[in-house]
């Protein structure tokens, strides 16, 4: 039946679909046994992730497929084999095995990392090669990668010449009229996939992991691409604007708050009381640390005694929230104190100058600031977000970038400041120096600080300087024990400067690492360390309430007795009543409201689920919407993003 409705000239068309299809197989049940662990298993659903897998990936090829099948559309018959013909066709087919043989060999450790197939970090990676091909380079044996991917190349043609389809393709007669049955056929499919087929059909499983493999990687890379930045209207259950900032305002108001006018916004002043402090203050980013790998929560392995320690002598929280999986999630959310918007970060958006960020509060009081990381921070936009909001910029920016233009200084962590780095950033060790060159240079000027600095060491490919640490094996758990031990030096330099006792340093994780779990959003894995250290006149203590990320510096802010005005969506966490716990969390397309004992989860096509949950077994039960739940998590999340594209997170809000 294939035979009669392809003709000789597809030949070389189908024998790379038979290789494509069973690469795609392959690599499925690679995953598979990858992710058995985390997976129920049930030969039922094996078959239908086959089965789910097959039609995707016949999706995926048709794209491929279809741009070929066009060429030997408009071919006519006496060019069939000829010298162009032959080169257009050699390098095609070479080409397009060798870019299926990189994104499935690209599938495997990417789940390793992620659990999940390609996804909108893999949109936001293509964008950073150098970081990319460096992170593989340091990952993996890139000879052997290589030599593997020519092997694949050269046993596929041979594959294709003893199938002899190289020469039915150039040696035939077919006719248009023959080759554009087939042409159609491929067509339509790619329609119907384009405008029909959406990647979310996939999931057809309770299991994270199960909907996962059931993707077609290279599917769900595009799927991902078109969807990086979702409008809330269209994708989720919204309610009327007057009722769902009635509802907001009454959340985020605390009662030490002014609202200062009404309407779509959330403008507010907030008053403390007491005299107002202006220490220095120095924020540390901990890349990818779980609050399970400390002794508090239950660690037996002794990852984090630095951590550990110094958390006893601060204001402790232990009940603290991520808002999601990936670094610029973490930056969102603790700079501009707001709920996690569906799809692509504000960090890497459009139009994300001149916010109302926790910097703007510091600057009413007279603050410097500045944005410290070890890497190049044109990643992910960093350097822009912050500098277009007013931070200075210190990073490893290379030799090789074009320079920017910013409105802030930039000042380069200088190669003589490095002893060692990877691909995403200079180690923590030599950061922490960096830090405290920058800190003894802001003392002299006799102006109060804040510095924004964001670790990286605690990040595949898990390299780090020999001889800190016992081990130097690439492993997460030596990758935590050095970022440990690096942030254990740091403040022993510290306490030997001048500006140290006059210093309040908040530490938190930006997110968790192994953030994937058997749903789609594992409430534990959110779970991060928060504290704040050194402040004046305050025992050291644990505050076990249900908060997130975006409350850490409304709280700074309160131990300070600042009085300031703020479009902030959090709170003071030290002021909560129990009827202000809650917490935000997400992951791209799914976002979350967490109550003490319940979730609701926001899902595109405007469905959302309620779950019953159980902290001490990390167990989510799905159960009856409570409608007023509902409403107070879409007027969360509504509202962030008709602020954020409406302009009311703008700094010239307040002059209005």
């Amino acid at each position: 039946m294939i035979n009669r409705i392809l003709p000789k000239r597809f030949s070389l068309l189908k024998t790379f679909a038979f290789i494509y299809l069973t690469f795609a197989f392959i690599v499925r049940l690679c995953l598979y046994f990858y992710a058995f662990n985390h997976i129920d298993f049930s030969f039922i659903n094996l078959i239908k992730i086959l089965g789910i897998g097959l039609f995707f990936d016949i999706g995926s090829l048709a794209y491929f497929l279809a741009l070929y099948a066009f060429y030997l559309l408009l071919i006519p018959v006496k060019f069939h084999g000829s010298k162009l013909d032959k080169i257009i066709t050699k390098f095609s087919f070479g080409l397009f095995v060798f870019i299926i043989t990189f994104s499935f060999l690209a599938e495997i450790p990417f789940w390793l990392e992620y659990q999940r197939r390609f996804n909108f970090i893999a949109v936001d990676y293509l964008l950073y090669t150098y970081e990319v091909v460096e992170n593989i380079h340091q990952s993996f044996p890139l000879p052997l990668v290589i030599s593997f991917i020519v092997l694949v190349l050269i046993l596929s043609i041979k594959f294709a010449k003893k199938r002899d389809a190289y020469k039915n393709t150039f040696e035939n007669s077919d006719s248009f009229k023959a080759k554009i049955i087939p042409f159609t056929i491929l067509l339509l499919t790619v329609i119907l996939f384009h405008i029909n087929i959406k990647n979310v059909q996939a999931e057809n499983f309770t299991n994270v992991n199960e909907n996962e493999l059931a993707k077609s990687g290279i599917y769900s890379f595009f799927a991902a691409y078109k969807s990086n930045e979702l409008n809330f209207k269209d994708f989720y259950v919204t309610i009327s604007p007057n009722e769902n900032y009635s509802i907001l305002r009454n959340s985020i108001k605390a009662e030490n708050d002014s609202l200062l006018n009404f309407g779509k916004n959330i403008k507010r002043y907030t008053k403390n009381i007491g005299i107002e402090q202006k220490p220095n203050v120095i924020f540390i980013g901990l890349e990818s640390l779980n609050a399970r790998f400390m002794e508090r929560f239950g660690s037996e392995d002794n990852w984090t005694p630095a951590l550990d320690s110094l958390a006893k002598k601060s204001i402790f929280f232990t009940n603290l929230y991520a808002t999601g999986t990936r670094t610029i999630r973490g930056m969102e959310a603790i700079s501009l104190a707001i709920p996690p918007t569906p799809g692509r970060s504000i960090v890497k958006r459009e139009n994300n100058d001149n916010l109302f960020t926790i910097g703007e509060v510091f600057k009413q009081k007279g603050y410097s600031r500045t944005f410290i990381y070890g890497g190049d921070g044109h990643f992910d936009n960093m350097t822009n977000y912050f500098s277009y909001n007013g931070f200075d910029i210190v990073d490893r920016k290379k030799s090789h970038r074009l320079a920017e233009k910013l409105p802030t200084k930039r000042n380069r962590i200088e190669d003589n400041e490095v002893t060692f780095e990877n691909a995403w950033a200079a180690c923590d060790g030599d950061v922490y120096n960096k830090l405290i060159k920058t800190v003894d240079e802001q003392y002299k000027s006799k102006q109060p600080f804040f510095n924004f600095v964001m670790t990286s060491s605690n990040h595949h490919p898990y390299s780090f300087p020999k001889g800190v640490i016992k081990s130097d094996e690439k492993t997460r758990e030596n990758a935590v024990k050095y970022a440990d031990k690096t942030f254990e030096q740091f403040f022993e330099k510290a306490k030997n400067k001048p500006w140290f006792k006059n210093t309040v340093f908040i530490v938190m994780a930006d997110h968790c690492a192994y953030s994937a779990g058997r749903t789609e959003i594992n409430v534990q894995n959110h779970h991060i360390p928060a504290y704040i250290f050194n402040l004046e006149n305050e025992t050291p203590k644990e505050i076990d309430k249900l908060s997130s990320q975006i409350d850490i510096f409304p709280t700074l802010f309160g131990y300070l007795n600042w009085n300031y005005n703020s479009t902030l969506f959090g709170k003071d966490i030290s002021k909560m009543t129990p009827n202000d716990e809650r917490a935000f969390i997400g992951n791209h397309r799914k976002v979350g409201l967490l109550k003490p004992n319940k979730l609701l989860i926001l899902e595109t096509q405007k469905q959302h689920t309620s779950y019953l949950w159980d902290k001490e077994k990390n167990e989510l039960t799905t159960t009856k919407t409570d409608t007023i739940f509902l409403k107070e998590t879409i007027s969360y999340y509504q509202s962030a993003f008709e602020l954020f594209k409406n302009g009311g997170l703008k700094n010239t809000e307040f002059n209005k």
